[in-house]
């Protein structure tokens, strides 16, 4: 008995110290440090900033409020390396553990030119030394929005202050962008500075681009022609993809929602020394939706598909060469779900079906003559196959895009140059048609752009660009931007330019008519859109107290389009393009505010528009523009919590038949809880359940051949979404 009660205290015992030792050995494995990272000069944290401690190959980056966390470090001695680019890297040595936050200060470097961290406006600067206006919605916040639509980049756009997605059809659910209440045609769409999605497929490309692989949006607002030619009068949309790191990446995210949509996403990056690449695959399931039983979809039955791999070759530090190709397959399908599940029946017949094609492929190459100049050459060619059937009409055809540029850049103490020249080519061919309407369009440009440091805090940028239009003519686009900035947070922006936008037919309001009757475009007869804009903003950051934190953006704008394409219906029951008499024009104010409290944020947005068409008696309102929009965003964020509550309003909008509709307010609820393998998260998108439909019918008799009226308010209602992301390897980021 005592032998026992001695082996069972000795068992004990050994239980206790093999517990105790695995505590403390597994203690002394679990450290976490937090390092904030300022910009020297503005006292300003730095989004984005690598910090790395290469003994340990443990790397992360900084977020909004500048803060990078390293977690699970042993204790011990270490050099940690931060660097961003644009600015003097620092090595610094930090004891494990610390209960102290590290504070770095790095000063911006003049001459640094490792690789483009903005690429739209062809700079290698940091934002806050561009006098071009850019909006940046980053890593973080991007990865907020998937979770919240992991399907397409709408939900990306749509909650951007002055930033409006305008939906043509309830049975597709076709979207455009509309930028301070201009039309989408205006916006320019971009990938990795690829003029993509155009002509033909700009309906469907919101919804058809998932945002999984890609890493930043920049949005310019007001005329960018100078920059990327014409189209952007409006403003334009750069999606920048990720990039192979050496220490590789896979993101594999699930997502379901209430309304049988059901989104797989595979992302994997991996870069070793002379190759990388990245491998994108998404898939995406919707069933017909119908919230309000009156047997039409308000989500239509979509099947989609998406490819994209790249491949990356680095033969040298100064030299990289990549090759892309963006492959996708959408098939969706919206009207009478009694017609879209179970086939034609007695009036169940009205469905509309998109399907369509996509095949981009990408070429860049680019290299660093020396230390203070580079050259880049890129090439794309986009394939798009689209038809569009509803009872009694088929629209379908074929284009081709062909995009081909050479910019050389030279960056010296006080100037930047920027010289290129650029051809894009578009070629629609429409199948089986009545009506000539095959267009083919082919335009060169030659652009220089500059800027110079005059001192410290003011600093100006110039560019002109020379487009040469085939069947339209010349188009010379000046711009300018002034940028004054000092050291107490303070920086003002006032900049303008010209824009132009050629004409082609697919236009919103032929989109909403399905193209039927819709006459091709008269080159003899039509002009050519023209524009100028001019915007001023003020931004002030400071320090309320200790804890609190708070910014503001204040900007004012305009923007007028002289010889407006429009499309009118003749006496013989066609559509026909005509141009403007008078003038749109465009003018408002945008105001983002931002509060920090530790783990909280809070954004306040307003947008003011008032967009005029001059041309008609009395200069109403533009139909489908509200004239007040407003926001709040509350986010709660930790390691391990990720909660964000938003509120949006809608003010009243003018319909084509002069009625003025009901404002409306929308609220949305996302829950993300962090774990090391990944994340869980839940979405309550709209959960007070506002709709078109609560306000006025979104179908009109007779139910074999119905009428849509124009869409000014959410069509699909609550959305509720729940997902999961897995990262197998690659939560921390890598050093290099």
């Amino acid at each position: 008995m005592n032998i026992s009660r001695m082996s069972l205290s000795l068992i004990i015992a050994l239980c206790f110290i093999v517990k105790t030792g695995y505590t403390q050995e597994n203690s002394e494995q679990n450290h976490t440090i937090k390092i904030k990272v300022f910009i020297a000069k503005e006292k300003e944290p730095l989004l984005g900033a690598s910090v790395y401690i290469s003994a340990l190959n443990k790397g992360a980056v900084t977020d909004f409020d500048g803060v990078a966390k390293l977690e699970n470090l042993p204790k011990g001695t270490y050099q940690l390396d931060i660097s961003f680019i644009g600015f003097e890297s620092q090595r610094v040595e930090i004891e494990i553990p610390s209960q102290e936050i590290l504070e770095i200060y790095l000063n911006e470097s003049a001459n640094a030119l490792d690789e483009v961290v903005l690429q739209s406006t062809r700079s290698t600067r940091t934002i806050r030394r561009i006098p071009t206006r850019l909006e940046f919605i980053g890593a973080e916040e991007l990865g907020e929005k998937v979770a919240m639509n992991a399907s397409n980049i709408s939900m990306v756009l749509r909650e951007s202050t002055g930033i409006q997605m305008q939906q043509t059809s309830l049975s597709s659910g076709n979207s455009n962008i509309r930028i301070q209440g201009l039309d989408g045609r205006y916006t320019q769409l971009l990938r990795d500075g690829f003029p993509l999605y155009g002509g033909f497929s700009s309906g469907l490309s919101v919804l058809q681009i998932p945002p999984v692989d890609l890493k930043q949006f920049e949005i310019i607002k007001g005329s960018s022609s100078t920059l990327y030619g014409g189209g952007a009068i409006a403003g334009l949309v750069n999606m920048i993809s990720k990039t192979p790191e050496e220490e590789p990446i896979l993101d594999i995210m699930f997502t379901q929602t209430q309304a049988l949509g059901s989104t797989a996403n595979v992302f994997y990056g991996k870069r070793n020394q002379k190759w990388g690449t990245t491998l994108f695959v998404s898939g995406d399931y919707q069933k017909a939706y119908d919230p309000e039983d009156d047997g039409f979809s308000n989500l239509p039955q979509t099947y989609s598909v998406t490819f994209n791999p790249k491949l990356f070759y680095y033969p040298s530090d100064d030299t990289t060469f990549w090759l892309g190709l963006n492959a996708g397959y959408d098939d969706r399908k919206g009207g009478d779900v009694s017609k879209i599940e179970n086939g034609e029946n007695g009036i169940h017949q009205y469905v509309e079906e998109n399907l369509s094609k996509r095949v981009n492929t990408q070429a860049v190459f680019e290299t660093h003559l020396d230390s203070v100049s580079s050259f880049t050459v890129k090439n794309s060619i986009a394939y798009f196959n689209r038809s569009l059937d509803i009872p009694d009409l088929t629209f379908k055809g074929i284009q081709w895009n062909t995009f081909t540029e050479a910019t050389y850049q030279k960056q010296t103490k006080k100037f930047d140059w920027i010289v290129g020249a650029n051809l894009y080519s578009i070629d629609f061919d429409e199948n089986d048609a009545i009506l000539e309407r095959d267009q083919n369009d082919i335009t060169a440009g030659l652009f220089l752009n500059n800027i110079y440091d005059f001192s410290d805090r003011w600093i100006l940028e110039t560019g002109l660009r020379t487009d040469y239009a085939k069947d339209w003519g010349w188009f010379p686009l000046p711009r300018v931007s002034l940028l004054y900035k000092n050291d107490i947070g303070f920086s003002s922006r006032i900049g303008g330019g010209l824009g132009y936008k050629i004409p082609d037919i697919f236009i919103e309001e032929a989109e909403f008519v399905n193209f039927e009757n819709v006459l091709p475009i008269n080159k003899d007869i039509l002009k050519a859109e023209r524009s100028y804009g001019l915007n001023f903003d003020v931004n002030y950051q400071t320090k309320l107290t200790h804890d609190i934190g708070f910014s503001v953006n204040q900007l004012f704008y305009l923007t007028a389009i002289d010889n407006g394409l429009l499309l009118n219906s003749n006496t013989n029951g066609f559509f026909e393009f005509e141009n403007a008499q008078d003038q749109i024009v465009s003018k408002g104010a945008e105001t983002n505010m931002k509060f920090t409290y530790k783990d909280f944020r809070w954004f306040l947005n307003y947008a003011f528009i008032d967009t005029r068409l001059n041309y008609l008696p009395g200069n109403p309102q533009k139909t489908l523009t509200a004239r007040h929009n407003a926001g709040s965003v509350v986010m709660y964020e930790n390691e391990k919590w990720r909660i964000g509550y938003e509120t949006y309003y809608t003010g009243s909008q003018l319909l084509s038949n002069g009625t003025k509709t009901t404002d409306y307010i929308t609220m949305g609820l996302l829950a993300m809880r962090n774990f090391n393998w990944g994340n869980v998260f839940m979405n309550f998108e709209n959960f007070t359940d506002r709709r078109q439909s609560r306000f006025s019918p979104l179908v009109l008799p007779p139910h074999d051949n119905p009428t849509f009226p124009e869409i000014y308010a959410p069509t699909d209602g609550f959305i509720f979404s729940i997902g999961v992301t897995l990262k197998p390897f690659g939560n921390e980021t890598d050093h290099h």
